[in-house]
């Protein structure tokens, strides 16, 4: 294995040690080169020897000697430094198999790596997972790790995965879990699949993987309108959202008594599903799972009302929108409502967006396109500017879900319009800016 050499940062290390770009890194103090994990983790020695081959395929050892953690300032095609490791899998619920034809290709693939897993917090299914890779995640312990799990039944888990290898992911999350690797887990549930007791089943068995197993995350199924000739699905009505919730409910508070912490949560979803009222801030022990969507909402208000707790009050007058999806309008309402205590000349509105793009029982604010968000609010006075969350946005932070722009968005509605991250504090900050 060898991995090639795109350029080399100015005045670095393998810079002053005259390695070039073009040439191939072999290994690191013997040890073989594959992709970003063992570069990053065998770098970190303060001394280094480097085996490099130049283009006429002749090797030489580089000896360097540096800071723990400095860099050595060579960079690679790309961050994996290796081909992205896609999914194998053919799951009922997946929901890049409910988009619509059209988007911008990069949309349509299935990642399921687990080198991702450890660096950016993707989930994976140990469905593609080699025996090397086990290895490796143990011996350089690679740690946490995300699962995703969906149910430790193995035969249902193959049907809910359409892969059968996919019934093998608790023995290798026991193997993982006995070399010290820390795990967090998500369930996807799915009404009359693997909820009730398929679920009670799932937190026993993923209970036994205590301590290693850190946290469970249980999110509701999304469904779409585009799912003509994918499995049959139901979505979670109120009174079935809260028959679950109650179920994890029971769950957390067993091992909160067992554990002194709870361990599963229940995604935001659930809690506006049903109806029932968000926990504050201390129910979600740290927040481990906020990119699950598991307590966004109340970490957002918990850091609001802090800022607005500090801030100093005052005359400010400004009219101002803040659009979301439909599931957290009314949260979302009644919290602009603490602004209006300390800042009654502020008119902020909140306006949830329908989906119409996606369909289905799609409500969150993370799926919220620029044609949606133009046709809900054309013509609506809207004040100095519209406020929208980030996760509407791709990474870039200039396009929607269905390629619309920023820019196309705050023309159309003539509007300046600002993208915040989901941080209460960003956000009373705007408000006040």
């Amino acid at each position: 294995m060898a991995v090639i050499i795109k350029s080399v940062v100015p005045k670095s290390k393998c810079d002053m040690a005259k390695i070039k770009a073009g040439e191939r890194l072999l290994n690191i103090n013997g040890e073989e080169i594959a992709d970003v994990l063992d570069y990053r983790f065998h770098q970190i020695n303060r001394k280094l020897k480097l085996l490099v081959q130049s283009a006429d395929g002749s090797t030489r050892e580089v000896d360097i000697r540096k800071g723990e953690y400095e860099e050595l300032g060579l960079e690679f095609e790309s961050y994996l430094m290796d081909k992205q490791h896609s999914c194998r899998n053919k799951c009922i619920f997946c929901f890049i198999d409910q988009l619509p034809k059209g988007m911008r290709e990069s949309l349509y693939f299935k990642d399921d790596d687990s080198r991702l897993s450890f660096l950016f917090g993707n989930y994976v299914t140990l469905t593609n997972i080699s025996e090397h890779e086990i290895e490796r995640i143990i011996k350089l312990h690679i740690s946490p790790i995300n699962v995703s799990v969906h149910t430790t039944n193995p035969s249902l888990r193959c049907k809910m995965l359409n892969n059968r290898f996919a019934g093998e992911a608790l023995k290798i999350m026991t193997r993982l879990a006995q070399g010290g690797i820390m795990i967090n887990c998500q369930i996807v549930s799915c009404p009359g699949i693997n909820d009730g007791e398929e679920l009670d089943r799932t937190l026993r068995d993923l209970e036994k993987l205590f301590p290693q197993v850190e946290s469970i995350a249980v999110v509701p199924v999304g469904l779409t309108k585009y799912r003509d000739g994918l499995y049959p699905l139901n979505s979670y009505t109120p009174e079935t959202a809260r028959k679950t919730l109650n179920q994890i409910q029971r769950w957390g508070d067993e091992f909160k008594s067992k554990y002194g912490r709870r361990l599963v949560y229940a995604s935001d979803e659930f809690y506006l599903k049903s109806g029932e009222p968000i926990p504050d801030a201390e129910f979600y022990e740290g927040f481990e799972q906020l990119e699950d969507g598991v307590g966004l909402l109340s970490c957002l208000k918990d850091e609001f009302l802090w800022a607005l707790e500090q801030s100093e009050g005052g005359d400010i007058s400004r009219t101002l929108t803040l659009a979301c999806g439909k599931a957290p309008e009314e949260f979302l309402r009644e919290l602009m409502k603490e602004l209006n205590n300390k800042y009654p000349n502020i008119q902020l509105q909140v306006i949830g967006v329908e989906n119409h793009f996606f369909g289905g029982e799609v409500d969150v604010t993370g799926l919220v396109t620029g044609v949606d968000l133009i046709n809900t609010l054309k013509g609506r006075e809207l004040g100095d500017k519209l406020i929208i969350s980030s996760s509407m946005l791709r990474f870039e932070g200039d396009l929607f879900l269905d390629d619309t722009s920023v820019d196309q968005v705050s023309a159309e509605l003539s509007v300046p319009l600002v993208a915040l991250k989901n941080d209460g504090e960003e956000l009373l900050k705007e408000i006040l800016k």
